[in-house]
């Protein structure tokens, strides 16, 4: 496989759950390196894809290449794909230099080796002085950075990561994101990521893809996502508003809509409620056709009333091809 070439290639993936479809047709490539985030809302289709990948589940119909190899009946042991969950399931009885070295030793690669390997993950996972601790000992965040390392100890030829920052603090998580983050590029692995969380995905992925009920939406970089989400579903998941116009619909960021002045003719809406987040004011609305919209003003504009009828008006605006 030359260094240009797909280290993943998937072809035309299906699953179901008995006689109820949960993906469908999906087609992905990863290339060396890559740190792909795979973003939907709960019930997409999402972690049975990683279970497909990891061969956890067996699809309907497609395949699966790894590294050139045909990977699509193989069990899940013998496809070099490491599969890190939500939950770290650490061996509870085993110290965190047992944990990370467990998978090496079960290679039967010599001591030295396994040494060096686990010392070398402690290092980048900041995990120095816990080697000793045992599961009970950590908090979640540690947890977390543990089976991290135990999967990447393996030495897998792809990582797959499933929602692992869902039940962390909040104040944690954007360090935990960026170590992640570092960790996976300075060792060159190739990951794929699921969250629902669009800010997580936006911030992790070198490209981006919207999985929604089983079916892929093209992928593309996080600016490309973002600022062309194609569709009205993807769109509000985006966070943007949905607004029907004389021709199509349009997507429009909360931070882009805004009130005009008086006698100017926009969308009439009314406002339901107001409220401080952060620095900025939420401004929820709705128009006379009864859509919801929002919108964000930063600190010390000032925002209309509850119960008041305004014009909106926006500068920038998406054009929205499917539903």
């Amino acid at each position: 496989m030359s260094s240009s070439s797909p280290l993943l290639e998937v072809r035309d993936l299906s699953a179901a759950w008995g006689r109820t479809p949960v993906l469908e047709g999906v087609s992905l490539d990863l290339h060396p390196g890559e740190l792909f985030v795979l973003l939907g809302p709960n019930g997409s289709g999402k972690t049975t894809f990683l279970r497909c990948l990891a061969g956890l589940e067996r699809p309907t119909q497609g395949t699966v290449r790894l590294a050139g190899v045909d990977i699509t009946q193989r069990p899940p042991h013998a496809r070099g794909v490491g599969l890190m969950f939500q939950d770290p399931a650490l061996f509870p009885h085993r110290s965190v230099y047992e944990n990370i070295a467990y998978a090496p030793l079960l290679q039967r690669r010599a001591l030295p080796e396994v040494k060096e390997e686990v010392g070398r993950l402690v290092e980048l996972l900041h995990l120095s002085g816990f080697e000793e601790r045992r599961p009970d000992q950590l908090s979640g965040g540690e947890l977390q950075r543990v089976a991290l390392a135990r999967t990447l100890a393996a030495r897998p030829k792809l990582v797959l990561l499933d929602e692992p920052f869902a039940s962390i603090d909040v104040e944690l998580k954007a360090e935990l994101r960026a170590e992640f983050r570092e960790v996976l590029r300075a060792l060159g692995t190739s990951a794929i990521h699921v969250t629902h969380d669009r800010e997580e995905g936006l911030f992790l992925g070198d490209r981006i893809g919207l999985l929604f009920e089983g079916r892929l939406q093209p992928p593309g970089s996080p600016a490309e996502v973002f600022g062309n989400p194609r569709t009205r579903r993807a769109a509000r998941f985006l966070g943007c508003n949905v607004i029907a116009g004389p021709s199509a619909a349009v997507g429009v960021l909360p931070s882009d809509l805004h009130v005009l002045p008086a006698g100017a003719n926009g969308l009439r809406a009314r406002v339901v409620v107001t409220g401080p987040v952060g620095r900025e004011t939420e401004v929820v609305l709705e128009t006379e056709e009864g859509q919801r919209l929002e919108m964000r003003a930063d600190d010390g504009v000032s925002v209309p009333r509850s119960g008041q009828t305004v014009e909106l008006g926006w500068e920038r605006s998406v054009a929205l091809t499917g539903e």
